[in-house]
């Protein structure tokens, strides 16, 4: 007599609510980290989302796996941003002025410190993110230069580094505060990109090697 084998069973996918828990960890996270640093103590972003301190363990067994999930987070809504300039027709400068102030708003910047203190920077989801934001930018970069409207001597490097240095506050200036000043300093360096050139850059482009080796 030959036992049945039992069929496999199917993988469980996540309850809708506990995404939606999960969701709203990440959402908290991501500002309380921007206001307070990746130091804000766990319990403090478990009431800032609404659920349990048991809910955060649950989906995070520790700082190193939230800081990790809110920075992936971040670069694939910046992605999701470089997406959306790339499907819109019409003015390609537009597209990437609106980029770039979307991309501002996720503060990537205030979040690039714990890349490297907290979260390893080589990590393959985080590389991932990067390879994959870093190739949507050049295409927006690429369309807006291909219609004359983007200077020749400016590189994907360039804008990273601008934007990044731009939206993130002064020393001695508190996070919140600055924000409104980064839309009009991140125009006014972007009306700097528009052709023709009103003057000549020193220095070259920067590259995205560069970047990284920087």
């Amino acid at each position: 007599m030959q036992t049945a084998t039992p069929a496999p069973r199917k993988a469980t996918r996540p309850r809708a609510d506990a995404l939606r828990n999960r969701e709203r960890i990440v959402t908290a996270a991501r500002e309380m980290f921007v206001e307070y640093g990746p130091e804000v103590p766990l319990d403090e972003i478990a009431r800032r989302a609404g659920v349990g301190n048991a809910t955060v363990y649950r989906n995070f067994p520790d700082r190193d796996a939230l800081v990790g999930e809110v920075v992936c987070s971040v670069m694939e809504r910046t992605a999701r941003a470089a997406e959306h300039a790339l499907a819109e027709t019409g003015d390609a400068f537009g597209a990437l002025e609106r980029f770039v102030h979307a991309a501002a708003d996720e503060r990537i910047s205030a979040l690039c410190p714990m890349i490297s203190s907290t979260f390893d920077r080589h990590h393959p989801d985080l590389e991932a993110a990067r390879e994959r934001v870093e190739g949507l930018v050049a295409e927006v970069m690429d369309r807006a230069r291909a219609a004359g409207q983007l200077r020749p001597d400016v590189g994907v490097g360039d804008l990273l580094v601008a934007v990044a240095q731009l939206s993130r506050p002064p020393a001695g200036t508190e996070c919140l505060s600055a924000d409104r000043f980064v839309h009009r300093h991140l125009q006014l360096f972007l009306d700097g990109m528009r052709a023709p050139a009103p003057s000549v850059l020193p220095g070259t482009a920067v590259t995205l090697e560069e970047l990284r080796q920087s």
